[in-house]
């Protein structure tokens, strides 16, 4: 590889304060939920657990809307 040669690689603006002053950091990931999910730890029969995985992927979201109809409805 040639050595750097500022005539050939001079495409970068030039780091001054005004071009840092208009920089802004970036924003990476999903936006952030307005009532994000709590991340818990629950211990299920095996029975149960392989039922629910077997009747395939989103079983996990299946079984917290199956929660909240049960939350909502005074059930438990």
């Amino acid at each position: 590889m040639d050595k750097f040669d500022p005539k050939i690689h001079d495409d970068n603006p030039p780091l001054d304060a005004a071009f840092l002053a208009g920089m802004k950091p970036s924003r990476r990931g999903r936006p952030k939920l307005e009532s994000p999910k709590v991340e818990v730890k629950i211990r299920l029969d095996a029975e149960v657990v392989q039922h629910l995985r077997g009747s395939g992927p989103g079983w996990q979201t299946r079984v917290n809307a199956l929660l909240g109809k049960l939350v909502a409805q005074g059930q438990i």
